[in-house]
């Protein structure tokens, strides 16, 4: 793990600023982390930590589409934190039949050693973030969720089927997926669900 730079600032909890620092310089490792999809130029595969910043925009640009007294700030938080474990998990690809058994208890492991280097108040709050997330037990994760699997569905139709064509996925398996849009939102629902539908008929998914 990498140390802050030891510098005393006047004026401030240091001990509290520098738990921060060893945080944030921990979670710059998402950066390293590449992820199946392709950026929509089809250049290179994406890293996680663009892809958290890209969905956190997206929330804020579709803010519209989520249900009304959706807090959109509190969706931001979500998605700019739920990858964060595969620092340690590496990236979940959603087609991959071979994802280990563990998956879920290495996340778990990495959301607990990596939040607690925050000051306790905010690594509190953010392991509860994450957690959330994951429970899809809220308007806001669900929102959140809905975001997130929309965001490969256009990498891969903007190029030629992308991971869905490398790993051979069905429709009935990239509907799954537009289920958990929908229930999110009904409009982006609506939009992956024509975007799937195109896809076919462009011959980028089998069945």
């Amino acid at each position: 793990m990498t140390e802050p730079a030891p510098v005393f600032a006047s004026g401030v909890d240091n001990e509290r600023l520098n738990a921060q620092l060893r945080f944030l310089l921990e979670v710059d490792k998402l950066k390293r982390v590449l992820r199946q999809n392709l950026l929509v130029d089809g250049s290179r595969r994406e890293n996680s930590a663009e892809h958290s910043w890209h969905l956190a925009l997206s929330a804020r640009t579709f803010a519209e589409y989520a249900p009304e007294g959706t807090d959109i700030d509190r969706v931001v938080d979500l998605l700019l934190l739920h990858d964060i474990v595969g620092i340690d998990a590496g990236d979940a690809f959603v087609f991959n039949v071979s994802e280990p058994p563990d998956r879920s208890e290495r996340e778990r492991a990495a959301a607990d050693r990596i939040f607690p280097l925050l000051p306790e108040d905010q690594a509190e709050h953010a392991r509860a973030l994450w957690a959330e997330f994951e429970a899809r037990a809220t308007p806001e994760a669900r929102f959140a969720l809905a975001v997130a699997r929309l965001s490969p569905l256009l990498s891969n139709w903007h190029n030629e089927g992308g991971t869905w064509v490398r790993s051979g996925a069905t429709r009935a398996e990239v509907m799954a997926k537009v289920k958990l849009i929908a229930e999110g939102s009904e409009a982006l629902g609506s939009y992956a669900a024509a975007l799937v539908d195109d896809a076919q008929r462009r011959g980028y998914l089998n069945g």
